[in-house]
């Protein structure tokens, strides 16, 4: 086994932590959820972040230098979408009365701000404790990290089915204590049958990534080119 541990945080499918492992690194899922019983560890990450911010007890004193953190963080309040549920012009909004959608942009506000603490806070143990991690989430011009975060995303993948992706779905990932590999990978590639998100209605489904995009993606980006 290659001397190298890779933690998925918000990962449940198993999806990258099998993908790492058929390359031959140890690696494991952290989540709050077991839907694919492929979480190694069950465990409320929001409370483990805080924790590792505090300076108390946490998952990541059992996290190395030597590993990488890859953190496919919650998005559901920095993507676009949630601008039209803001201005309630959202569809279920629409017999809204003027106090109960501004009632509901205090609730929306609030989910922002601890998801906004939360991602900068994990950004901020890592940079402490100089633990290599990515954090993986859609791209648009106006996604909220984009617009009001101090560290840029290295990678933005505007089209995840070249890579052998359902979705074309645009990605970005930041790295921090870390700088992509940009290997050269000369091998075909499985295409599927294009996915559209307006015609996915699962939560779960719409946000899981095909295991040919995360093996490549890993190949390219995340581990050094074998000579």
């Amino acid at each position: 086994m290659k001397n190298k541990r890779f933690h998925c945080l918000f990962e449940q499918s198993g999806t990258f932590k099998n993908e790492f492992k058929k390359i031959g690194y140890e690696a494991f899922d952290y989540d709050i959820q077991n839907e694919f019983n492929e979480t190694d560890f069950v465990i409320d990450l929001f409370n483990e972040i805080e924790n590792a911010y505090d300076n108390k007890d946490s998952i990541f004193d059992d996290i190395e230098e030597t590993d990488t953190v890859i953190a496919f963080f919650p998005c559901t309040r920095f993507e676009d979408q949630v601008q039209m549920h803001f201005r309630g012009t959202a569809f279920q909004m629409k017999k809204y009365t003027d106090e109960q959608k501004l009632e509901y942009d205090l609730k929306l506000h609030r989910e922002l701000s601890k998801l906004y603490e939360l991602v900068t806070k994990l950004a901020i143990v890592c940079l402490r404790r100089k633990i290599p991690m990515i954090i993986e989430n859609p791209y648009s011009s106006t996604h909220y990290l984009v617009k009001y975060w101090a560290i840029p995303a290295k990678i933005i993948d505007k089209d995840r089915t070249l890579r052998g992706d359902y979705f074309q779905k645009p990605t970005q990932y930041w790295f921090i204590n870390c700088k992509p590999q940009y290997n050269m990978i000369l091998e075909p590639q499985i295409w599927y049958k294009t996915k559209t998100i307006n015609d996915t209605h699962n939560k779960t489904e719409r946000s899981l990534i095909s295991k040919e995009y995360a093996n490549r993606f890993i190949r390219e980006f995340i581990i050094p080119e074998e000579k």
